[in-house]
């Protein structure tokens, strides 16, 4: 029955035959061990997944990120775009990137043309590209989005504000920029405002810096260790969330580079040990943490598609993409598990042992914060050694 539908689905009508670009999502599809899902997806209202790849499959529309770009985000639409990046049938995109786009482009919508070309300005030359940088980095997160988001959303209340008040970005004085932000935090327009400055859009006004942060440890050493074992030994915890919970708990790892770690960036041999390169040099893993890694590497991603041969070590419920960010810090919440002050624990810990040119370069952290860390760990230990004497 499968076959039967996908066959009338993704049919060129000018062949008879199976669109050739669309071949090997039929194929996966097909082949799929989960076929029920394939059919209950077919099936599901309202179908707007199915929709659109019947006018591929008649070229109707092209078969490119371009069509997708141009009609409504829906969560089916989105499901298959990232399917089809899976499957090779796209090129790889960046969905937290590309998604803000159009998202932009209505919200903009009501400014004037000087209040149009200025939000545009300062959306692609600042905000995405911070996301572009971190995306190269492999640092982006859907929290740092929703950010970016919130950025160009109160830049946007500004000028729409501006133009209430009959006059432009380009004509804003300090005086009145106070007053607008005298209910909100500066903070929020920081970025806005000192682009403005910087680029001479208007250079007669300034917000403060925000306050920077600091490296703090509220974890103690007894509570990571105690949380390190928990997570070694207790097999009713996720897989998944054992080894990520692991790299940050031992080695530092921010959540969202543990969770896109690929598999060449592990080489096992068994008997023998794991070793990880989580930057530029290969660390072995203690033992048992290092059969945990075995066992990963054999497991396939949630997703129904495309989740076998992908090359991430924790591959996720989205087709080609890892394992959520926001999966594994609800699951190590639940444990009682901050995965902020859990890596905040284990740099103070590494920071007091290895010298900080060695801790940069072996955990993919800036020199800077290197040596940050470095001088928070022996200012503690000036402490400890004033207090025993």
């Amino acid at each position: 029955m499968l076959t039967e539908r996908l066959s009338a689905l993704l049919r060129d009508p000018s062949t008879g035959e199976i669109r050739a670009q669309l071949q090997p999502l039929f194929d996966e599809l097909v082949g799929s061990d989960r076929p029920q899902n394939a059919i209950t997806w077919l099936q599901r209202p309202p179908g707007h997944g199915p929709a659109l790849l019947r006018q591929m499959a008649t070229g109707e529309v092209a078969i490119s990120h371009g069509t997708f770009a141009r009609l409504p985000m829906t969560r089916g639409r989105n499901y298959l775009r990232d399917l089809l990046v899976a499957l090779e049938v796209l090129e790889p995109y960046e969905p937290l990137i590309e998604r803000i786009e159009p998202w932009l482009q209505q919200r903009r919508v009501g400014l004037n043309d000087v209040h149009r070309q200025t939000i545009e300005q300062f959306a692609r030359w600042v905000v995405l590209r911070r996301l572009r940088t971190a995306a190269e980095h492999g640092t982006l997160t859907k929290a740092m989005a929703e950010g970016a988001r919130q950025r160009l959303n109160r830049a946007i209340d500004l000028l729409a504000w501006l133009e209430h008040e009959h006059t432009t970005i380009l004509e804003l004085t300090q005086p009145r920029l106070e007053l607008y932000l005298a209910d909100q935090p500066p903070s929020v327009l920081h970025a806005f405002i000192t682009w403005l400055n910087r680029t001479g859009i208007n250079d007669r006004i300034l917000v403060k810096n925000p306050s920077p942060t600091t490296a703090n440890v509220t974890m103690g050493d007894a509570d990571r260790w105690r949380h390190v074992g928990a997570l070694l030994h207790d097999d009713s915890v996720l897989l998944y969330t054992r080894i990520i919970g692991l790299f940050m708990l031992i080695f530092a790892q921010p959540l969202t580079r543990a969770c896109s770690l690929r598999t060449d960036q592990i080489r096992a041999t068994d008997p023998g040990p794991v070793f990880v390169t989580f930057h530029n040099t290969a660390v072995e893993m203690p033992e048992p943490l290092g059969e945990l890694i075995r066992q990963q590497l054999t497991r396939r991603g949630k997703a129904s598609y495309a989740s076998r041969d992908n090359g991430w070590l924790f591959p996720g419920g989205i087709p080609g993409r890892p394992m959520a960010t926001e999966n594994v810090r609800g699951h190590l919440v639940a444990l009682g598990i901050a995965p902020h002050q859990a890596r905040h624990a284990a740099l103070f810990a590494l920071s007091a042992e290895v010298p900080h040119m060695i801790l940069a370069q072996t955990l993919g952290i800036s020199l800077s914060a290197a040596r940050t860390w470095a001088a928070l760990a022996s200012r503690d230990w000036g402490a400890y050694i004033a207090a025993r004497t």
